[in-house]
């Protein structure tokens, strides 16, 4: 590339240039530079610092008009003034000048009327290969003709002093300059936050142009039916749509425009904790050279110990999306026959599956619920409840309110068929039940895809109203009604209870009096 693109941007005194680099260059230079450790399956393995994970009170968008009226301004999306994003774009500027530089050119969608061009910079080759990985990958005559829409500044090794003087939460600072397609980062090296990123500008530029942006796996059968698997991190999204009888689209992120659904990325970003190649096989193999996985423990001749999270509960791997031999090559597919929203219900009260009115899909998709054990942390034996809207609020910068309006529309206009599913605990919670079982849970989507689920007859729960299978399969009946499934019903019914009113009082929020109130169709509590 021509330097002058890189002055452009005000680095100075740039030394090598290293411009998308092939895997086998990157990986060369990773080791070369000792940035990554090689393991016996041929993946790199890197340490991400201190940040194992994203630092969601360190992120910003610049307040200027006319995207200030769109942002939905509050605890996930803050604002930073012009002036301070100009200052810390000086401090992220000095940081990348007199080096060495990785340029990486990749496309965020797979579908020509939604995609969008953007160019990654780094001093580290790890981060090259993170973003060469996890986005689509131009071919060579694309690359001729490159030009970015947007520009992420990696200058991770940069802290910003001043901190408490603008008033930020930390040393650490991921800026978003929307009107001059501009994200800074620095004080953290986490790839994760170059991927979300990203996914938060196409979740702003896309439903504005009346298309879905959408966090969510989703898969397509050898029918052409595709199926959109949302969920929080831990629900078992990229497991569940990682299935060797359907084509996998993507695990992570999608568009969903008059075309049908695509794929935001080029690549799968999957948790490794306790990973093993019976249960996930699809995934364990794609552990392999191209494969850069994070924060693992590795001991002998490159072995790396899967169960061992002293580092972090949250290893990853990302790889290309290639590495799954069951992929949808085009990384596209029609609109979606079925909607699955995915729980890891830890109270155990959720059924295994049920099925959702149109109504009931836009409560739960604006309540986005799971329920996680803290069990890192001392002391806490209950089950901690998550609401994130939408299933991805941390990194919606518009309403959520405007992508439940699109989703329901886009579920009316094709007929698509929507579903609960809870990968959580069965006959108590946490500590008393038992998570429910992968071949259950697989069961359930199968009989969806299948559309063997709507021969079943259906029981409505009590509170939360929802329709559930009397039978379905070989799963055994008790296990379909939750209820029946614990063996305090007594203790059953106050628990259900108690979840419920978390749904209630987190979908207040939404009655304002401005949007539809789908709180009838969510739980009601007798009093």
């Amino acid at each position: 590339m021509k330097l002058a693109e890189l002055e452009e941007l005000g680095l100075k005194n740039v030394g090598q240039v290293f411009h998308n680099l092939s895997y086998d260059d990157l990986i060369k230079h990773e080791l070369d530079n000792s940035e990554v450790k090689q393991t016996k399956t041929g993946a790199t393995a890197v340490d991400t610092g201190i940040f194992t994970g994203r630092s969601p009170k360190d992120k910003y968008f610049v307040d200027c008009d006319p995207s200030n009226k769109y942002i939905a301004w509050g605890d996930v999306n803050q604002k930073v003034t012009a002036d301070i994003f100009a200052e810390l774009l000086v401090v992220a500027q000095e940081q990348l000048s007199n080096k060495d530089l990785y340029v990486t050119d990749v496309f965020c969608g797979s579908s020509a009327a939604s995609k969008r061009s953007v160019r990654f910079v780094s001093e580290i080759a790890w981060q090259s290969h993170f973003v060469k990985n996890m986005f689509i990958r131009p071919t060579a005559p694309e690359l001729e003709v490159f030009k970015s829409n947007f520009t992420f500044l990696s200058a991770c090794k940069a802290v910003n002093d001043k901190w408490k003087e603008h008033g930020l939460n930390s040393e650490v600072f991921v800026l978003f300059d929307v009107e001059n397609n501009l994200a800074i980062m620095g004080g953290t090296w986490y790839g994760g936050e170059m991927k979300k990123g990203i996914f938060s500008m196409m979740n702003y530029w896309l439903p504005l142009e009346g298309k879905l942006s959408m966090h969510c796996s989703a898969n397509v059968g050898k029918n052409g039916d595709t199926a959109l698997f949302f969920g929080l991190s831990g629900t078992g999204k990229t497991t569940l749509s990682t299935d060797p009888h359907r084509a996998l689209i993507g695990d992570d992120e999608h568009g969903w425009d008059n075309y049908g659904v695509f794929n935001f990325e080029g690549g799968c970003y999957a948790k490794v904790i306790n990973l093993d190649g019976k249960s996930e096989p699809e995934i364990y193999n794609a552990i392999k050279t191209n494969a850069l996985l994070e924060n693992v423990v590795m001991y002998g001749e490159g072995e790396v110990d899967y169960e061992d999270g002293s580092k972090t509960e949250n290893t990853r791997v990302s790889y290309p999306i290639e590495h799954i031999e069951n992929h949808k090559k085009d990384l596209m597919a029609g609109h979606p026959e079925n909607i699955i929203f995915l729980t890891a219900d830890a109270f155990g009260v959720l059924p295994p599956v049920s099925k959702l009115t149109k109504e009931q899909a836009m409560y739960y998709f604006l309540s986005g619920y799971t329920a996680k054990v803290a069990g890192t942390e001392r002391g806490i034996t209950e089950p901690v409840a998550t609401f994130s809207a939408c299933f991805g609020e941390a990194f919606l910068p518009l309403h959520p309110t405007v992508y439940a309006k699109l989703l329901g529309e886009k579920i009316d206009e094709h007929g698509v068929n929507v579903y609960l599913v809870n990968t959580g605990w069965t006959g108590g919670g946490y500590g008393v039940g038992k998570r429910m079982s992968i071949k259950n849970t697989r069961a359930c989507i199968n009989a969806i895809l299948d559309g063997s689920i709507k021969e079943s007859e259906f029981d409505v729960t009590k509170t939360f109203r929802l329709n559930v299978p009397k039978t379905l399969g070989d799963i055994k009946p008790e296990i379909l009604n939750p209820r029946n499934a614990w063996e305090d019903k007594e203790e059953f019914d106050k628990t259900r209870d108690k979840l419920a009113e978390m749904f209630i009082k987190n979908y207040t929020k939404y009655q304002d009096g401005e949007h539809t109130d789908y709180a009838p169709f969510g739980p009601i509590v007798d009093s």
